[in-house]
């Protein structure tokens, strides 16, 4: 395997002049260290720097990863299980909210004009049984307060430190949790799900940049998808919680919003012992703690490469004033359009996180009994967690255009088919036949399935890979912050729109899907094992996106095979 190494000067002495010529010519030949050819011939810059035409690396900045050495290590492990706790509250909450909003103790006691409307329509199918804006105002203010906090959090992230950021967040979902299950009027209901948005904010800033940036980058996508896989779990678990509670009268909706203190309380606990990444202490000037902890964390004394690579990625990093500004540049429009703005509101415009917060809700507006529609909210979950394995398996094999693609098109098939049945069997004053009401189920779990191995794990790792570095802490500030907005408007809107636009709001989610997928099939290239320095080279290759990307002509450049 060809190399380019970069020596240090107490190095230089024990040069192999033979293997650095043979390295030279195969990368002017272009060849890269896989045995791949490069998309466009080596050009040489008149400094003596390498650039390939297309998308380029300052060689102070130059990855050195395939020199990088790391052993799988307690540390590295419980770090992970700690920080991966942060998906498991956002999980939580997405599947606890549905299923207490589908129990009658809760709703006599907050709601009686809903629970009044139910029992009139027990048995029979409505479309509009818990269209209420207060009850949906339960659960998106806490998206609401999210968005808001995103901002606060981007800063104590980058100041403070990501560890910081997650002892903040889990506080305040322990708090939110004890005000929601003490809950005496709707006031502290939504001053308790204001508190749990705060940490859900705090949690989502830090913890896939903690994960990231504690995971060897060989296995980097695997591990970034830890917060996908415990955001799943997190679903299931609630949903399994609000079966048995549903069965605990008067107080059992209490039990299943107080229990959200128990994963706060551990990832608090956890998050004491918990090292800090090895970036952020860099990026505080803490160079002796910071490769201390790299050395325990990659279980090696053999981090210099690494840890240089930080060090001067962290300067670089520094020396942007206005990352935010750099953001609306001409040259990082893709990025911009694609990863900031588009994949995180498509992500939720596929509805699918309107499906995991009313679940119960639709199931019950459907004709299902509490304890079905529960039950069948459990079965969803299990799906969505099978599915993020399925991505975590495929996403290196085939690639995240074609997770993307046939997800897309699973989901609009299934909810033209649920759209179908409803139109022309619900929404009548009747029960559901029960043959109908199987293959609504099993759509809806076809659909789970699809978004479990497509757009929700996708949703999160794809932008993050598309960032360069001078943007990356920006783009991920706006990333969040955009999820957020849409999570929020989908969960306030979504009642409302099941109300009056009746089966008509799941063929306006097929028509959106129809939408992103096209959106993905023309404008986002394959990212699949292709380094995030090297990002820029797709777009400067890409039929749509290159008349935006400026030729790298005159800067210094070397490409790192």
């Amino acid at each position: 395997m060809n190399q380019i190494r970069f020596l240090k000067p107490e190095e230089s002495g024990h040069l192999d002049l033979n293997q650095t010529a043979h390295d030279l010519k195969s990368l002017v030949q272009g060849k890269t260290r896989f045995g791949k050819e490069l998309e466009k011939p080596i050009k040489t810059q008149p400094d003596g720097h390498f650039s390939t035409g297309g998308g380029f690396v300052d060689q102070e900045v130059a990855k050195r990863a395939h020199l990088y050495e790391y052993r799988i290590t307690k540390a590295f492990v419980f770090a992970c299980c700690v920080a991966a706790l942060g998906g498991s509250l956002f999980g939580y909450d997405l599947g606890v909210s549905g299923g207490v909003t589908s129990m009658d103790d809760f709703l006599i006691r907050f709601f009686p004009s809903i629970y009044r409307r139910k029992q009139q329509h027990l048995s029979e199918t409505d479309y509009c049984k818990y269209d209420s804006q207060i009850l949906t105002l339960f659960t998106s203010s806490l998206y609401f307060a999210a968005l808001v906090s995103t901002f606060g959090a981007s800063y104590i992230t980058r100041t403070k430190g990501r560890r910081a950021s997650i002892l903040v967040g889990s506080v305040s979902f322990f708090i939110g949790g004890l005000i929601n299950a003490c809950a005496i009027n709707i006031a502290m209901l939504i001053i308790g799900r204001i508190f749990l948005g705060f940490g859900i904010g705090f949690g989502n800033q830090a913890v896939p940049l903690y994960l990231s940036e504690t995971a060897p980058p060989k296995i980097r996508g695997m591990v970034n998808q830890l917060f996908q896989l415990t955001t799943c779990v997190g679903v299931l678990i609630a949903n399994i919680i609000n079966y048995f509670t549903a069965q605990i009268h008067p107080w059992g909706w209490r039990l299943s919003l107080g229990l959200a203190m128990v994963p706060a309380a551990l990832m608090f606990i956890g998050g004491v012992f918990l090292p800090e990444t090895p970036n952020s202490l860099v990026e505080q000037g803490k160079l002796d703690e910071a490769r201390e902890n790299l050395v325990k964390i990659r279980g090696t004394q053999n981090v210099d490469s690494e840890f240089h690579d930080l060090q001067v990625a962290s300067k670089a990093a520094r020396e942007i004033k206005h990352p935010f500004r750099n953001l609306l540049e001409r040259k990082n429009r893709p990025q911009l359009v694609i990863g900031a703005l588009g994949i995180p509101a498509f992500q939720q415009l596929t509805g699918m996180n309107s499906i995991l917060f009313y679940a119960p809700v639709i199931f019950q507006s459907l004709g299902f009994g509490s304890n079905a529609s529960l039950y069948t909210s459990i079965l969803t979950s299990c799906m969505i967690v099978f599915a993020t394995f399925v991505s975590m398996y495929v996403v290196d094999r085939k690639g995240r255009r074609f997770l993307f693609l046939e997800g897309g098109c699973q989901m609009v098939v299934s909810m033209v088919v649920v759209a179908i049945v409803l139109a022309l069997k619900f929404g009548h004053g009747v029960e559901l036949p029960k043959s109908y009401a199987a293959i609504l189920v099993v759509m809806i779990c076809a659909f789970v399935l699809a978004f479990g191995w497509s757009w929700g794990p996708l949703g999160w790792l794809v932008p993050s890979e598309l960032f360069p570095l001078e943007t990356r802490s920006a783009g991920q500030s706006i990333v969040v912050c955009n999820n957020m907005l849409f999570t929020a408007l989908v969960a306030q809107c979504f009642l409302v729109s099941l109300c009056h636009l009746r089966y008509g709001i799941f063929l306006l989610f097929a028509a959106l899907i129809m939408v992103m997928t096209c959106f993905i099939y023309f404008l986002l290239p394959e990212t699949k094992q292709v380094p995030i320095e090297e990002i820029v080279f797709l777009w400067q290759n890409h039929w749509f996106w290159k008349k935006y990307v400026a030729e790298p002509s005159e800067e210094k450049a070397v490409r790192v095979g």
